[in-house]
């Protein structure tokens, strides 16, 4: 067995970093043959781009091998501590190299573009088009969100995928053959390459942690229950505030939608994993009750009330069984939208259509005056009427046509609400 050296001065991620295009892992629908990103690499003209992908899937290295590919001086700004004199200050480092006794080209990298407000974005717009520089930004968030469109327009986006874990695993080899970690067993490695969930940056930051761990433990190899202490509960799968967040939280509502428990529990689950609030959980399935199952099933709404209340009294974990119940309610129960889409469009409707005055039989007359003024003259009780129901009746402003905003479903109980509306309208049509 070959003991391993976790003592070497440089960290294992620059170390292991790719010195040609040819040692990336991952990434192969941009940089394999015939692709995008690699045509642009051998090209020899570097172009504007957003590198646009989840953390730890390579934005920096691709941006350090453009400039190494293209003989370019790499200068980098992390929006996140960089401002307009940081900007000044690399624009001033491109110039220099431009106009040196050995000009030369230079990339202009900067990290979490997103980051940056408006006015700090457009001050790289006019050395873009000038040439001074190239551009490339990384962001994690959309780009046709976060980035200015004028800016957009002059740069190619490409987008970068979470690494595979046979990507991930392929660095845990390297690692491994540089001696710069023990051996893992497959238990374990199984649990790391989970624990990265596509994260180079988490994996390697992870090993070198282990590996340290191991060589003060004197641990070899590396064993699950062993992993498992090392890491504790630091398993937070992805960020509360970023777009995998919503991307989750529209996976586990389009999965309730589509009536498939099984998904929508996965999704749920994924969601308490990463550390979401399950108040903000319970939230979300007040909101699913009412926009997918509404009249189909009112019991759904009540459920999902019940649940939140449920989680306030007994907390976690206890409390997340009740909306784990909730939520596979919520998935089997029959789905209607029509309350959802009928009050859309009674919205859109009055925002468009003139104020229009409340009929004189509808009016409130709690004074003389609006007594002799005919406010509720002519009112039909409904109460007093047979079968309770004032045939003929109008209640919509005078002129204005019967919009049918509310359209009910046949499914679950809107079969029996839609099965009376039509006994309505029926006796309605009989008087004329």
């Amino acid at each position: 067995m070959t003991a391993f050296h976790s003592g070497t001065h440089a960290p294992l991620a620059e170390r292991l970093r790719p010195r040609h295009l040819g040692e990336v892992i991952g990434q192969q629908h941009l940089l394999g043959e015939g692709m995008a990103l690699r045509l642009a690499f051998e090209s020899g003209q570097p172009h504007s781009c957003i590198l646009w992908g989840p953390p730890g899937v390579g934005k920096t290295t691709i941006a350090r091998l453009m400039a190494d590919a293209f003989d370019a001086q790499f200068l980098s700004i992390s929006a996140v501590l960089g401002g307009i004199k940081d900007i000044r200050e690399a624009v001033e480092k491109a110039e220099a190299a431009r106009t040196g006794l050995h000009p030369q080209r230079t990339i202009m990298f900067v990290d979490e573009v997103h980051r940056f407000n408006k006015s700090q974005q457009d001050a790289f717009l006019p050395h873009v088009e000038s040439g001074l520089f190239t551009f490339i930004g990384a962001t994690t968030e959309n780009p046709s969100f976060e980035v200015n469109s004028a800016l957009l327009s002059r740069a190619a986006v490409y987008v970068l995928q979470p690494l595979t874990e046979d990507d991930l695993s392929h660095i845990v080899v390297r690692a491994q053959a540089i001696h710069a970690i023990p051996v893992i067993e497959p238990a374990a490695l199984a649990r790391l390459l989970a624990y990265a969930d596509g994260d180079a940056r988490r994996l390697l930051n992870t090993l070198e942690t282990l590996a340290m761990a191991a060589k003060q433990e004197a641990i070899d190899p590396v064993t699950d229950a062993w992993l498992m202490r090392v890491l504790g509960e630091r398993m937070r799968r992805y960020d509360k505030g970023g777009e995998q967040f919503y991307d989750t939280i529209s996976a586990l509502h389009k999965s309730v939608r589509g009536s498939d428990p099984d998904a929508a529990l996965y999704w749920f689950v994924r969601m308490l994993d990463g550390g979401t609030d399950p108040r903000y959980m319970a939230r979300r399935l007040i909101r699913m009750a009412s926009e997918d199952i509404g009249l189909a099933d009112p019991r759904a709404l009540r459920m999902a009330l019940d649940a939140a209340d449920v989680y306030e009294r007994l907390g976690s974990p206890e409390g997340e069984l009740t909306l784990a119940q909730c939520v596979i309610y919520l998935a089997v129960a029959p789905k209607s939208n029509a309350a959802y889409k009928a009050f859309k469009e009674a919205k859109a409707w009055v925002k468009k259509d003139g104020t229009r005055p409340v009929p004189m039989h509808l009016r409130n007359a709690p004074t003389q005056l609006m007594k002799n003024l005919d406010y509720g003259k002519g009112y039909r009780y409904a109460h007093d009427e047979e079968d309770g129901f004032a045939a003929g009746e109008r209640y919509l402003p005078e002129g204005m046509p019967d919009p049918g905003f509310y359209r009910p479903v046949r499914r679950g109980l809107e079969i029996k609400i839609a099965d009376k509306l039509e006994e309505l309208r029926k006796k309605n049509a009989a008087t004329g």
